[in-house]
């Protein structure tokens, strides 16, 4: 500031001593006002250099570094140049910080597995992540400034905004919902700001269907108990309360025992699930022989087989080529008794049924269990594996099912990397298979 000061005195000294040599007295006068308008001119040129360079795209460069022809700024001009500039260096540092702790915000919220959604307080979306463009069916640029209402239409959501209650979640179906595959989302909204919304959405589809199983599990549980031990507490009554012959006592002892050896069954089949869910995957240390397999499920189907009709079953057991299988001895047992049982069951008296074990070309095992039974609609095959699913409830009760043979044979067959193909058609009879991977399949050493 004094520089300027400085300058214009010299300005109107320089003008007045020119003037005073030129024209005495009234020259002086006209000196010094043309050394203060040669000042003002000056100043006012530095003044419009400084203006055009704050206007200017490269203000982050002082006037004196610029390239040009025309002198650079001077005196207070330079200074203020400069503290502008140093200004503007500090402003635009703290502005490239806030828009990268911005963007590595919007980065987690991109890659948070719940959807986010930034509403405002008319509740125009003003931010969504990717999540969340899937959750609803949101274009994430087109549909910014938007009315989410206008976007989603579900009544449920639409009477959650309009209440304004946002203490608790609202369940809605997602963007792919369909009546063959439901799709659930849980969609919370959050007050920040000045009414601003922050709605957070989550697809809570794989709880609920553990829910829904969760409630069919205890149902089927339940209603498969209650039934045979209804029978058994009638028979009790029975017996301590009405004087009967031994002949009567023993055969109601003797359905008694079959409807206890029933909820034994159910109770051993229940714990055989829990415990392959529960217990570590087998290894490749433990080999079992198939033909030691086929001979103990032989003998359990020719027992059964005389014991629900008379004149029995035609079985075949074909063990093949001498070949062992690694993992749980007791487990493959299970699974392949299972299925063995089940053809014994479901095949009518005479019925052929075929066991046979057959290395593949490419090295792997199968073992398959084929019956001349009724066959099986192909409605039902997808859910043959599921828990208590039974295609004629009826049937499975008289044979002595549980529903839970099929379930327990695609676990074993999921824990040993195997594969369990099923094939039938009506009035064809049944044909199902577990196809073991060749890195569990192994031929056996033939003795000396």
């Amino acid at each position: 500031m004094i520089d300027r000061w400085m300058f214009f005195a010299g300005s109107a000294a320089l003008g007045g001593t020119l003037g005073w040599l030129a024209g005495s007295r009234e020259g002086l006068a006209w000196g010094l006002l043309l050394g203060l308008l040669c000042w003002q001119l000056l100043d006012g040129f530095y003044s419009k250099r400084l203006l055009d360079w704050l206007r200017s795209e490269q203000s982050n460069e002082t006037p004196v570094m610029m390239a040009g022809a025309q002198p650079p700024l001077v005196g207070v001009w330079e200074e203020i140049a400069v503290r502008v500039r140093r200004l503007m260096k500090n402003r635009h540092e703290q502005y490239s910080e806030s828009q990268a702790r911005l963007d590595e915000f919007l980065l987690a919220l991109q890659a948070s597995p719940n959807g986010v959604v930034l509403l405002d307080e008319e509740g125009r979306i003003e931010w969504c992540n990717q999540t969340a463009a899937q959750h609803f069916g949101f274009d994430a640029r087109r549909d910014l400034q938007q009315h989410i209402v206008n976007l989603v239409r579900e009544p449920g959501f639409n009477a959650y905004m309009a209440n304004a209650n946002f203490s608790h979640d609202v369940v809605i179906p997602g963007n792919f919902n369909t009546p063959a595959r439901p799709v659930k989302l849980s969609v919370h909204i959050h007050r920040y700001g000045k009414d601003k919304k922050l709605l957070l959405s989550r697809d809570i589809t794989p709880l609920e269907q553990a829910e829904a199983m969760r409630r069919d599990f205890v149902a089927n549980v339940s209603h498969e108990i209650r039934t045979p031990l209804t029978v058994v507490s009638g028979f009790i009554e029975t017996l301590q309360h009405l004087p009967l012959k031994k002949p009567d006592r023993d055969r109601y002892l003797s359905l008694m025992a079959q409807q206890s050896q029933r909820m034994q069954t159910l109770v051993d089949d229940l714990l055989t699930l829990s415990r392959l869910e529960g217990s570590p995957l087998p290894g490749a240390h433990e080999w079992t022989p198939v033909a030691s397999l086929f001979a103990h499920c032989e003998q359990e189907a020719r027992a059964l087989s005389g014991m629900l009709s008379p004149q029995g079953h035609r079985l075949e057991f074909d063990a093949g080529t001498d070949c062992g299988i690694a993992g749980f001895g007791r487990e493959l047992g299970s699974a392949l008794s299972n299925l063995v049982i089940n053809a014994v069951r479901y095949t009518p008296e005479g019925g052929l049924i075929h066991v046979c074990w057959k290395l593949l070309s490419d090295g792997r095992g199968m073992v398959s269990v084929k019956d001349s039974g009724p066959g099986i609609a192909a409605e039902h095959l997808p859910r043959l594996t599921e828990r208590f699913y039974r295609v004629d409830r009826s049937r499975s009760r008289e044979t002595g099912g549980t529903g839970l043979g099929l379930a327990i044979v695609k676990h074993v067959a999921q824990r040993h990397g195997a594969e369990l193909k099923i094939e039938s058609q009506l009035g064809q009879g049944s044909c199902f298979s577990i196809v073991f991977p060749a890195a569990r399949v192994r031929r056996q050493a033939q003795p000396a």
